[in-house]
């Protein structure tokens, strides 16, 4: 063999190595497909995405309790026109108009949260041109406030940010868990599809095997047939399993490549990737206490916040309807401006500028719409406060519910397992028996159905138990297993 003769021997091996490996499937277990949807699936980016928007929410509530500062104005505002100019004795004349006025106002504005005011300290400076000014006249003329304070004070109205400083933080607090909460969903709902591509692979399995044994028993019978030990009804009847084989076979790749796509399609994984699944060998020996449960659940979870939220926002919608029931408010402003000829004018002995006045508004007759709005509101109240009782006795029951649901599944599955190793053996021995002509081809057929039924048996336990799983780690925000909290309190 000369040089190139080894060199594409190389190469041809090189090539069939690598087309076989290409062609292996990739193998995940159950944690693996769980931290991949919780890291790069479309619903883990989704619910990311909800959170990140309720974060910046809170961030924007906080600002509202600290000082701005704003600078406004108009530059410029410049008219040309005929305007009409009233006469000292009442008549209108006409007169061509060519002005241009400019303000600027530069402030530092506080909300009182405790008042639901607002206070100021506010610099404003007007600058006013007369273009058509006389050669006597001056055509700049500059007015100003050096300083002032301004105070708005709302009376006996509906506190905005006194209910949001309650309300807003428990938004807050209630996205960061529900956060967590749509991540173990996210991890529920992909070990679901985790065990529908198992069951796809394990009838798969299945009906690979029994179309070879069926084919198996098809040459044993047309031997004993060709002999005349056995009738032509059972040499049909094993024809006819065959092809049943072959067609559950057919239904069964139908079905792997169904749920293969789903999974990859949730998890983000690219599908012309070939997958194989990993069934779980190790079940979490842990206990959960019903009363544990319960108080981990409204101490973590995202609705024991709701419950005290929407108590809040029913009292602050009786709050806001008893605002309504009349105006009152107070303007107050001290300071100083001045005018003149040039800007520097403006700064020079100010004069002093006050300003007090207190607007009211109260409806005399109203035939009855302040005490219905009232009375709406505390009834919505109620309501709510009834609703919100029933649903904390749900939300115990619940808990109670699935902690018992949960030690039930998991003595299932020591059952189904058990129960597919005698079926799978069981149909061994009716198998080697039926090579031995001591079973009938019936009995053996009932021993198949045992051992499939069981089999799936095994994994839709695996399934509810896994499910049951996530699910007590999503109501409870805990992990019973490590017993650590699943979310950080302080994260921002």
């Amino acid at each position: 063999m000369n040089k190139n003769q080894v060199i594409l021997a190389i190469f041809l091996c090189f090539f069939f190595f690598t087309s076989a490996s290409a062609q292996e499937p990739t193998r995940f277990t159950l944690e693996e497909i769980v931290a991949r949807a919780k890291a790069q699936s479309p619903a883990a980016l989704q619910a990311e995405t909800r959170r990140e928007n309720l974060y910046w929410r809170y961030r924007l509530f906080r600002s509202n309790y600290n000082p701005q500062l704003f600078l406004s104005g108009t530059l410029p505002r410049y008219s040309q026109e005929f305007a009409s100019v009233t006469q000292p004795d009442g008549t209108l004349e006409f007169r061509e108009v060519r002005q241009n006025f400019m303000d600027v106002e530069l402030g530092l504005r506080q909300e009182i949260a405790a008042t639901g005011g607002t206070i100021s300290v506010n610099s404003s400076t007007n600058r006013f041109d007369n273009f058509m000014a006389s050669n006597f006249d001056p055509q700049t003329r500059w007015s100003g406030v050096p300083l002032n304070v301004r105070l708005i004070q709302p009376i006996f109205a509906f506190n905005r940010l006194k209910w949001d400083k309650q309300i807003e933080p428990l938004v807050y607090e209630e996205s960061k868990r529900g956060y967590v909460e749509e991540m173990e969903g996210i991890s529920r709902r992909v070990s679901s599809m985790f065990f529908d591509f198992l069951v796809a692979q394990v009838d798969l399995e299945i009906a690979t095997k029994n179309l070879a044994n069926s084919e198996a028993i098809l040459k044993i019978e047309r031997g004993r047939y060709n002999i005349g030990t056995t009738y032509e009804d059972k040499l049909l009847q094993v024809e006819l399993q065959v092809l049943e084989a072959k067609q559950d076979l057919a239904r069964a790749k139908l079905q792997m490549e169904t749920s293969s796509l789903a999974l990859k399609s949730f998890v983000g994984l690219n599908e012309a990737l070939t997958i194989s699944l990993e069934l779980p060998s190790e079940i979490p020996s842990f206990t959960i206490n019903v009363q544990e449960a319960i108080d981990r659940a409204f101490q973590n979870r995202s609705d024991a916040i709701a419950f005290e939220r929407e108590r809040i926002e029913a009292e602050s919608g009786v709050a806001q309807a008893r605002g309504q029931r009349f105006q009152m408010n107070l303007n107050a402003s001290y300071g100083y401006n001045n005018a003149g000829l040039a800007f520097s004018e403006i700064y020079t002995n100010p004069n002093t500028q006050a300003l007090v006045s207190l607007g009211v508004g109260v409806p005399v007759l109203d035939w009855g719409r302040n005490k219905a709005r009232m009375s709406q509101a505390k009834a919505n109240q109620k309501l709510i406060n009834y609703t919100l009782d029933q649903e904390v006795i749900n939300f115990e029951q619940e808990i109670f519910t699935k902690v018992k649901n949960f030690e039930m599944l998991r003595d299932q599955i020591e059952i189904t397992e058990l129960s597919d190793q005698v079926a799978d053996k069981r149909y061994e021995i009716s198998f080697n028996r039926y090579q031995n002509g001591n079973v009938t081809i019936t009995d053996l057929g009932i021993a198949q159905r045992e051992k499939d039924q069981n089999r799936r048996a095994y994994i839709e336990s695996l399934r509810e138990f896994w499910t049951a799983y996530f699910e007590m780690r999503g109501l409870t925000l805990y992990d019973f297993e490590k017993g650590e909290l699943l979310y950080n309190p302080s994260l921002e």
